[in-house]
């Protein structure tokens, strides 16, 4: 008989937790077939420390064993019009291996009760045209805008 396999733990990560971000950012560069920019020139462990400390940058991890299986990382973005935030949803992957578990909604429930912990009062995020999954998922979860997106080059 087959050990069972370990349970997947949804943890948010903090200064100390080096490893795992690591291990995130290979996640992210396997599942978006992106390696070159998640893995090409990684961020000192000083930088990465610093960005794991601000109460600006979130990265939650879904972590089975030794290994991340999934994750988010997500920016609070402080508001001027009110003394509010909002929570932009930058990266959210789950391993092939791992889809269909309710990994990427657990890791999205973290997300909301940090949000709601940090005073934001809503948590937003873009999907890509032709990405279905991720459009069902955030469907699911939240209220669709159609918006435009615009990248603008900085000199």
């Amino acid at each position: 008989m087959a050990a069972p396999e370990p349970e997947v733990a949804i943890r948010a990560l903090g200064p100390s937790d080096l490893g795992l971000m690591r291990g995130m950012l290979r996640m992210f560069g396997r599942e978006f077939d992106d390696m070159p920019t998640y893995t090409a020139a990684p961020p000192d462990d000083a930088y990465l420390g610093r960005l794991l400390a601000r109460d600006t940058f979130i990265a939650v991890a879904a972590v089975q064993g030794d290994a991340v299986v999934g994750g988010l990382a997500a920016y609070v973005l402080p508001k001027f019009e009110q003394a509010r935030s909002e929570v932009y949803l930058y990266d959210l992957a789950v391993a092939d291996a791992y889809r269909r578990r309710g990994i990427a909604t657990a890791l999205i429930a973290e997300l909301r009760r940090i949000a709601a912990a940090q005073g934001a009062w809503v948590v937003f995020v873009q999907a890509d045209y032709g990405d279905d999954p991720a459009v069902a998922l955030y469907t699911r979860l939240g209220t669709r805008e159609d918006v435009m997106h615009f990248d603008i080059a900085v000199d």
